[in-house]
């Protein structure tokens, strides 16, 4: 299937009639059938009734529905492209871990898009520190925000902050409304995420326990950061989280501050070396903006 095909059937599913849709399209109607037939050779359905008038069928309905969807997301992306090919805008990708969505990415985020001195277009994806670091170096994302060092001489990084650990426990858990220690969190069934790829989050929460000689016991594996909390909600176990995940209400959990407060998880910004874009320049700038701010001290009134 070429994108003619799409094209060819768009033009005939607004028309309804071969000789008006040939002469939109500037071809002769003879090609513009084969060209259709081809396509429903491919499909495997008709797409037309082909009588007096020529009406879709209930497939064909569907396929120019949502053709037409993905022909104008493809007009945008090449629009976007000579855009930023000719330099009227700005392409800046973002790579970020789930966790980090928690803490200070929403409002990063927000005033990029709000940005009035540069023209960006975001693109965002979701991806592990070790998947960010790949991207970097194969150039599809610009800065990463993870939570695992990475020794890597293509890529800097720096921590833009230490967020405190907290346990998740099921509602109605006896350890609840008390400070914890990673000891007493020990001898519970653990969620432990992410499962892949390696290292990750995961690691550094078992070495917080292996360096104070504990051994967690782990009940289930997940990928994901929501998965891990709805798995502590349905009682299979417990999991530590960063202290920022605790703006999810939500009433089959609760959440326990540790005794050892030196038990933390970074966030942090992964970038390749070298000189920055204008738009990863004005995303660091924002970004030490937005530290100041949360590093300024309230004033009383």
């Amino acid at each position: 299937m070429e994108l003619r095909h799409l094209r060819y059937f768009q033009v005939l599913g607004e028309t309804l009639n071969f000789t008006r849709a040939a002469e939109r399209l500037h071809i002769a109607q003879p090609p513009l059938s084969r060209q259709i037939q081809q396509l429903e050779d491919e499909l495997g359905v008709l797409l037309l009734e082909r009588g007096r008038p020529l009406r879709l069928t209930a497939a064909g309905r569907f396929f120019y529905e949502h053709s037409n969807r993905v022909l104008e997301q493809l007009g945008k992306v090449c629009d976007n492209t000579r855009r930023i090919g000719l330099g009227h805008k700005t392409w800046l990708g973002i790579g970020f871990a789930p966790s980090t969505l928690y803490g200070v990415l929403p409002q990063l985020i927000r005033r990029l898009r709000n940005n009035e001195t540069l023209e960006l277009e975001l693109g965002l994806s979701e991806m592990t520190t070790l998947q960010q670091v790949e991207a970097l170096k194969a150039g599809r994302i610009d800065i990463g925000f993870g939570r695992i060092p990475i020794d890597d001489p293509a890529i800097m990084q720096k921590v833009l902050t230490e967020d405190p650990l907290v346990a998740a426990l099921p509602a109605g858990h006896p350890l609840l409304g008390q400070t914890v220690s990673l000891a007493q969190l020990a001898q519970e069934p653990f969620v432990l995420y992410p499962a892949n790829p390696r290292p990750s989050y995961a690691d550094h929460v078992i070495a917080l326990f292996n360096a104070r000689g504990l051994n967690l016991k782990i009940a289930q594996w997940t990928n994901e950061l929501q998965t891990a909390i709805g798995l502590v909600g349905a009682g299979i176990g417990i999991t530590l989280v960063p202290a920022s995940v605790q703006v999810l209400h939500r009433d089959d959990i609760g959440f326990c501050p540790l005794l050892e407060t030196e038990a933390t998880s970074p966030i942090i910004l992964s970038r390749r070396i070298g000189e920055p874009s204008p738009g990863l320049t004005h995303c660091l700038h924002l970004i030490a903006q937005l530290r100041a701010e949360l590093d300024r001290p309230a004033v009383d009134t």
